[in-house]
């Protein structure tokens, strides 16, 4: 038994749109079908989908994703390629968030900043 676009959009957040442009664009190459037509979607897809919306969420462009999925279709003999792949990702979602940690300092800087101005303000406006 498999799970229709609308399960598997209610398990995941995904609108059904979005599940059929990630099928159309080659990122879910094996979703099965009925005599139909009707999509019937695996445990294994719904892993994929998992993976395939963690690398979106952290920036990858679906041209990237894509290529994994593709790599990952090859078989064993690509393990090294999409290990260094995730690698390279990995090591730019680092380097955004430690940029974002940065952003975030100054935001912190400027609420402690502006807080200490407003108290200031108040205390000279009840000293009038």
């Amino acid at each position: 038994m498999g799970y229709t676009v609308r399960m598997v959009a209610e398990k995941t957040n995904l609108s059904p749109n979005a599940l059929r442009y990630y099928e159309k664009e080659g990122l879910l190459p094996n979703v099965k079908r009925t005599n139909s037509g009707i999509r019937h979607y695996s445990d294994e897809d719904l892993e994929w989908l998992s993976l395939i919306c963690c690398l979106k969420n952290t920036g990858m462009s679906i041209k990237q994703i894509r290529n994994f999925v593709d790599l990952s279709l090859q078989g064993p003999e690509t393990l090294k390629d999409r290990c260094e792949m995730l690698v390279a990702h990995k090591r730019e979602v680092e380097e955004h968030i430690a940029e974002m940690n940065r952003h975030l300092e100054k935001v912190t800087h400027k609420i402690s900043y502006f807080t200490r101005q407003y108290d200031e303000f108040q205390i000279k406006k009840e000293n009038i």
